[in-house]
């Protein structure tokens, strides 16, 4: 009997410590759970362990601006603050793989639909052509019918969506300063516009100062973000829509364009660039560095996935100096040389402080600029 009652102890006192072992291992497992939550900014779009994007977080404030009253010239100012977002380029596009080809950008690491536009849900505003004249104007969460015309320092759009029917769909004015557009889709109604039906520019930049871009969804316009100098990083620019313009010719096309002479820098980083307009409609390229205003200098284009056009890029022209290209992928998405001449023209290798390295095509092959005439 004795040795029955030690045994029947042992038994217990076992159980006891297999119950206490799992208790910890529990509380372990569920503190790095949280751990891991808490690590995950409500801006970011993938948490670290996760392989799917996280949901679109549900905004819990009204709008940041409000309509203009009607016969006013531009919405109120706000103190509220853009929500943080990553650094540009921050992440290296994954090794090519059976899903990563050269008609999947967002498969290889690029931006697309997906990881562009407004990230909360939207309130309608029919705003038509509006001025905006307020510095510090913050509009989040509108959807837009119409175009911004900015005529203020230190204006942020974000989180919105802009429709317009005017010759652009955001544009900053000589002498201001400061415009961000962020997590925006900017598109246009083709047959709609002014010119002749059709639209120019998503984001046009008439001064001289910077202008950031990111995160933005942008299709349409003919030659979609205009400027000489400024940040574009991290956007999708697809589906631009060939149009003749008042003259009756075919409008030349861009995703991204430069007209030189920018007394700033330019920058062009980890973007998505397309144009599939066929030649023959106007297709010029799908980031052109063209010295029609003056010389083009102080330029970097780097992580970009580059598709259609006559040339995918051209690269500033014979005088260009401070041109830094590297690290893009050359699709063969619409032209078996990305561009259909080619994937670069226009480059001029003995410019100074001019760099060409690490560019590809989408299937790995080297891109080596044929020497300029």
């Amino acid at each position: 009997m004795a040795r029955l009652r030690r045994r029947l102890w042992a038994w217990l006192l076992a159980g006891f410590l297999l119950a206490a072992a799992l208790t910890l291992y529990q509380a372990e497992r569920t503190g790095r759970s949280e751990s891991a939550a808490d690590s995950c900014p409500e801006a970011a779009l993938e948490c670290p362990g996760e392989e799917k994007p996280l949901p679109l977080p549900v905004p819990t404030t009204e709008p940041s601006a409000s309509p203009s009253a009607p016969g006013s010239p531009s919405p109120s100012a706000t103190s509220a603050s853009p929500s943080p977002t990553p650094p540009p380029g921050s992440s290296a596009p994954p090794a090519p793989g059976p899903a990563c080809n050269a008609t999947s950008p967002g498969a290889c690491g690029f931006p697309d639909a997906r990881s562009t536009g407004p990230r909360i849900a939207l309130e309608r505003h029919d705003t038509g052509n509006m001025s905006i004249k307020t510095d510090g104007t913050v509009i989040k969460g509108w959807d837009i019918r119409g175009s911004l015309d900015v005529y203020a320092d230190n204006v942020t759009i974000i989180d919105s969506r802009i429709t317009s029917t005017n010759w652009w769909g955001v544009n900053l004015r000589p002498g201001f300063k400061g415009l961000r557009v962020l997590h925006t889709t900017i598109t246009a109604v083709p047959g709609k516009g002014p010119d002749n039906g059709g639209v120019n520019y998503a984001v046009s930049n008439m001064g001289d100062s910077s202008v950031e871009v990111g995160w933005c969804d942008v299709s349409v316009f003919g030659n979609a973000l205009s400027m000489g100098q400024g940040n574009l990083h991290d956007n999708y620019v697809h589906d631009i829509v060939a149009f003749r313009n008042l003259g009756g010719e075919w409008q030349h096309t861009d995703a991204v364009i430069s007209g030189g002479g920018n007394k700033g820098r330019l920058t062009v980083r980890h973007n998505t660039l397309l144009n599939a307009v066929p030649v023959d409609k106007g297709a010029s390229a799908a980031l052109g560095l063209f010295a029609d205003t003056g010389v083009v200098s102080n330029v970097i284009v780097d992580d970009n996935w580059l598709a259609g056009g006559a040339y995918a890029l051209y690269g500033g022209g014979p005088g260009a100096t401070g041109i830094q290209v590297t690290d893009n992928v050359f699709s063969t998405q619409y032209h078996p040389k990305s561009g259909l001449y080619g994937a670069v023209a226009a480059w001029n290798a003995g410019g100074a402080g001019n760099v060409w390295r690490g560019n590809r095509m989408s299937d790995g092959r080297p891109v080596v600029p044929e020497p300029s005439p």
